[in-house]
């Protein structure tokens, strides 16, 4: 598979799916780490009902895959797991220097954090 290369304002507002096929919500933000220009975390909108009383989730971008077929994002998780998954509220997002918040996106969603972030951004 060759590399896909997506413009922000495409995948905002893009559909997430687990590998069962249910909906988990929509990708609300990417989150740009500006030391080395990656996409650090997206940011999922999860329940709620028209906008109003969503929650939010930091997820690393390494958890997701892409669905080209279903032009979906896919994350391996089923939704219970999901409604227990670290979040926040559109008023409350994570401070980046709560290292156990971000350190513990990565143990909660199985993936290894690269090994080119800031070591002090997360550590």
């Amino acid at each position: 598979m060759s590399n896909l290369i997506l413009s922000s304002s495409s995948i905002t507002g893009t559909t997430v799916i687990n590998s069962q096929g249910k909906e988990l919500g929509t990708i609300k933000d990417l989150m740009i780490d500006t030391n080395n220009g990656t996409i650090n975390y997206a940011v999922l909108s999860f329940g709620g009902f028209l906008g109003l009383g969503d929650k939010y989730f930091a997820i690393p971008f390494e958890a997701f895959t892409i669905n080209e077929t279903k032009e979906m994002f896919e994350l391996n998780i089923s939704k219970e797991k999901l409604e227990n998954a670290p979040g926040f509220d559109k008023d409350n997002w994570p401070k980046n220097t709560d290292h156990n918040f971000w350190n513990g996106l990565y143990d909660y969603y199985g993936v290894k954090r690269r090994s080119f972030l800031n070591e002090n951004q997360y550590a």
